[in-house]
C-alpha cells in the first residue's frame, strides 16, 4: 500500500467519540467532517469539525447506521477517509466496503478482518486453529433452541450466553440454570436482533471469578505488529466496563509477553490492520482464555495512551494512510498508572438504568498532565433517548496505582453535575472502597461487594447522616443570614434559624431520604462560648456536633471526631462527599396527598423514558409474583417489567414500537386477593 496524505477526513461518529478524533485530526492538520442527526444538530462535535451534514432523524438507525447516507456526506465534502470511531458503523463490513467501492479509505482493518471477527463463533474457531486458548463452549451454526439447551445442560450452569455479532454487553445473559434458559436466550435473541440484525447464539461456561484483561494490539500494511500492553477491565456493571485501569494489578513480566504475544498471534491470523483489542478472561491460576476481537478502537484506549505516551488516534490515521508503524516493540515503554472511570446519566440505586435529561450544571475537574475529561456534551445539552447515556470519560494517570487512585478519587470528588442523576457518587463509592485499593478485582466486583460500594449499611449511615443533617441546619442558617443581611431589618424575628419554641427546646425535625429509605432526623440546638452546638437524633442514637460552612466546604466536629466534606447541591438533591465516601440524599417533602394513591401503579410504570420492545404476555392471562410482563429499551439496553405479585393482566396501554415517558402507567394490573 502507497502513502498518502489525508487532507479532511469525516467522522462517522458523534458526541465524545467523534469530539475525540477531530482533536488529534486537528493537531495533525487535518481538516474534519461532522455528521449529525436532528437530535444532534447542536453538538459539541458539530461545532468542533470544520464542515458538517445532516444525515437523518434523531433514532441512529435512521441516521448513524444509515451508511449509504454516511457515504453521500464523505463525497459531497471531498473527504479522502473516514473514522468509524467505535460503535455504530466500525465493525460493520458492508461499510467497510461500500467506502472501498467509492475510493474513501476506511480507517480501520479490512473488510475481511472485520467479518472474521464479526461473527463470534467463526472467531472461536480461527483463533483455535492459531493456537489462542478458547474458554469451553458451543460456537456452532445449528441454533435450534434444544441444540443450545443441550450445550448449556451439557457444559453444566453457570453458562453465558453471546450475541455472534455482539459487543458492548449487548445481547448477552447469564444463565445460572436449567429453568432460566428459556428466558434468558429470548432475551438476549431479541436484544442482539435489534442491536446486529443477527441473533445467533454461542454459548460458554461461565467463569465465576475471572478478570477481564484485554490487550491493544496494532498492526501495519508492511506486516509490522505491537502489542501496547494490556488494560484491566473487570468492574462492570451489566456487561459494561465501568472503571478501567492500565497495566492490570499483579501482572507479571512474563504473563503479560505470552497474553500479547496470543493476541499477535490473533491479529495475524486474520492479516489485521490498524487498532484492534483482544480481549481475554484471566483466571486466579493465571490461566487465560480468548473472549473475543473488537475490530475497532476502544471506548477505554485513554488509559492505554496515558501509560504509553502515545496517541493511538494518529497511529490509526497514519497507518490507514500506508505509512509504517511508528514505534516497534522495543521502543514501547509502560510508565506509571491510569484509570478511566465512565461517567453516565443513570441510577445505580435503580440497576443502574439510563436517565435522560438536561445538563442544567456542568463543571468538570481542572485538566492537567494528569488529568484528562473526554467528552461530547456542554452545559445546557441534553441527555436524550436516542443515544448512549455516556457524558464523559474521566482518565487520570500518576507514577504508580496508589497515587493514580488518589488522582481519580479527587477529580471524581471535584465533578459537579446537575440536572439529572449520574453515578458520580457511585464511582466514588466504588473506587473508594477497600477491595478496590486492593485490587482484588474479577467480574463479579460490584455484585459481590455491593454493601460497602452503595455505603448502604447502618454503621456507614452512622458517621454519615449527622454530617448531612448538620450541613442541613448549617446551610439554613447561612440562607437566613443572607435574607436578614438583604432586608435591611437586622432585628426581624422572622430571619431566626434556630428553631426557637416557645417554653421549649429549640428542636426542629425533618426527613431524610437515602437509598430509597426515609430517616426520621431531629436537631435540638443551644448556644454556648464557643459558637451554637447540636445534639442530632436519629435511629435511637445522638451525637453531639458543630460545625461551619465555607462555601460548600462543611467542617465538622461530631462527637470528638473532626472531619471534612465537601457539598454540592442540584435541585433539591446533594451529594456530601467524605474523604472515604459519597452519599447522595434529600429532604423529604411533607405529605399532604391521599394517603390510599401511595404505591399507585403496582410498580407497573416505565421506569425511564424508552420504547416497548415486546409483551410476555395477552391481556386477561393470569401471572405470578415476578413474571416478566414486557420488556422496554432505553439507550439500548433492555428492561423486563415484572409482576409485583400474582394476578391478572387486564390491558396494556402501549404497544410494541411505541414511545414511552418515564413515569407513564404500562399495564393495567388486578392483584389477586389475599
Amino acid at each position: 500500500m502507497s502513502e498518502q496524505h489525508f487532507e479532511k477526513i469525516l467522522i462517522a461518529n458523534r458526541g465524545e467519540i467523534a469530539c475525540r478524533v477531530i482533536r488529534t485530526a486537528r493537531n495533525m492538520g487535518i481538516r474534519t467532517v461532522a455528521v449529525y442527526s436532528d437530535a444532534d444538530k447542536d453538538a459539541l462535535h458539530v461545532s468542533m469539525a470544520d464542515e458538517a451534514v445532516h444525515i437523518g432523524a434523531a433514532p441512529s438507525r435512521e441516521s448513524y447506521l444509515v451508511y449509504e447516507r454516511v457515504i453521500d456526506a464523505a463525497l459531497k465534502t471531498g473527504a479522502q477517509a473516514i473514522h468509524p470511531g467505535y460503535g455504530f458503523l466500525s465493525e460493520n463490513a458492508g461499510f467497510c466496503e461500500a467506502c472501498r467501492d467509492n475510493n474513501i479509505v476506511f480507517i480501520g482493518p479490512p473488510v475481511a478482518a472485520i467479518e472474521a471477527m464479526g461473527s463470534k463463533s467463526a472467531a472461536k474457531q480461527i483463533m483455535e486453529a492459531a493456537g489462542v486458548p478458547l474458554v469451553p463452549g458451543y460456537h456452532g451454526d445449528d441454533q435450534d433452541r434444544d441444540i443450545l439447551k443441550a450445550a448449556a445442560d451439557d457444559m453444566g450452569y453457570p453458562v453465558l450466553l453471546k450475541a455472534v455479532a455482539g459487543g458492548g454487553g449487548k445481547g448477552m445473559r447469564q444463565v445460572w440454570s436449567a429453568g432460566e434458559f428459556d428466558e434468558a436466550l429470548n432475551a438476549a435473541r431479541r436484544e442482539a436482533m435489534n442491536g446486529f440484525g443477527n441473533d445467533d447464539m454461542l454459548v460458554e461456561k461461565y467463569l465465576t471469578q475471572p478478570r477481564h484483561v484485554e490487550i491493544q494490539v496494532f498492526c501495519d500494511s508492511h506486516g509490522n505488529g505491537v502489542y501496547l500492553f494490556e488494560r484491566d477491565c473487570s468492574v462492570q456493571r451489566r456487561h459494561q466496563k465501568v472503571i478501567e485501569e492500565a497495566p492490570a494489578p499483579g501482572m507479571t513480566d512474563d504473563l503479560r509477553a505470552a497474553m500479547g504475544e496470543a493476541a499477535l498471534r490473533a491479529a495475524r491470523a486474520i492479516d489485521y490492520q490498524g487498532a484492534g483489542t483482544v480481549e481475554f478472561l484471566l483466571d486466579s491460576d493465571d490461566a487465560f482464555y480468548f473472549m473475543e476481537m473488537n475490530t475497532r478502537l476502544q471506548v477505554e484506549h485513554p488509559v492505554t495512551e496515558m501509560i504509553t505516551g502515545q496517541d493511538l488516534v494518529e497511529w490509526q490515521l497514519r497507518v490507514a494512510a500506508g505509512e509504517v508503524l511508528p514505534a516497534t516493540q522495543d521502543q514501547l515503554t509502560l510508565t506509571g498508572h491510569a484509570f478511566e472511570a465512565r461517567i453516565y446519566a443513570e441510577d445505580p440505586d435503580n440497576d443502574f438504568l439510563p436517565v435522560t435529561g438536561t445538563l442544567s450544571f456542568l463543571q468538570p475537574p481542572e485538566t492537567s498532565e494528569h488529568v484528562r475529561v473526554d467528552t461530547g456534551v456542554l452545559q445546557g445539552d441534553e441527555v436524550s433517548v436516542y443515544y448512549d447515556p455516556m457524558i464523559a470519560k474521566l482518565i487520570v494517570w500518576d507514577e504508580n496505582r496508589d497515587k493514580a487512585l488518589q488522582r481519580l478519587t479527587r477529580a471524581l470528588r471535584e465533578y459537579r453535575i446537575s440536572g439529572m442523576t449520574t453515578n458520580l457518587e457511585f464511582l466514588y463509592n466504588l473506587a473508594n472502597s477497600a477491595p478496590f485499593r486492593a485490587a482484588d478485582l474479577d467480574t463479579g466486583f460490584i455484585e459481590k461487594h455491593h454493601s460497602q460500594i452503595f455505603h448502604d449499611t447502618e454503621a456507614e449511615l452512622e458517621r454519615e447522616l449527622p454530617l448531612a443533617a448538620l450541613y442541613l441546619v448549617l446551610e439554613q442558617a447561612r440562607a437566613a443570614q443572607r435574607e436578614r443581611a438583604a432586608s435591611g431589618d437586622a432585628s426581624s424575628p422572622w430571619f431566626d434559624a434556630s428553631a426557637w419554641r416557645l417554653n421549649e427546646p429549640n428542636v426542629q425535625s425533618f426527613e431524610l431520604a437515602i437509598h430509597d429509605r426515609h430517616y426520621p432526623v431531629s436537631v435540638e440546638q443551644s448556644g454556648s462560648a464557643d459558637g451554637t452546638r447540636y445534639r442530632i437524633s436519629f435511629g435511637g442514637k445522638t451525637i453531639q456536633a458543630q460545625g461551619n460552612l465555607d462555601g460548600s466546604e462543611l467542617s465538622a466536629n461530631l462527637d470528638g471526631y473532626l472531619l471534612r466534606a465537601s457539598v454540592a447541591e442540584h435541585e433539591g438533591s446533594f451529594s456530601l462527599y467524605t474523604q472515604d465516601s459519597a452519599l447522595s440524599f434529600s429532604l423529604v417533602a411533607p405529605d399532604l396527598g391521599d394517603a390510599d394513591d401511595a404505591g399507585a401503579g403496582g410498580g407497573l410504570t416505565a421506569p425511564m423514558n424508552g420504547t416497548m420492545v415486546t409483551l410476555l404476555v395477552e391481556p386477561g392471562d393470569e401471572v405470578k409474583a415476578d413474571d416478566a410482563l414486557l420488556v422496554m429499551e432505553a439507550m439500548k439496553m433492555e428492561h423486563t417489567i415484572r409482576a409485583p405479585k400474582d394476578g391478572k393482566v387486564l390491558a396494556f396501554f402501549y404497544q410494541p414500537g411505541d414511545l414511552v415517558d418515564g413515569g407513564a402507567e404500562l399495564v393495567e394490573f388486578e392483584a389477586s386477593e389475599a
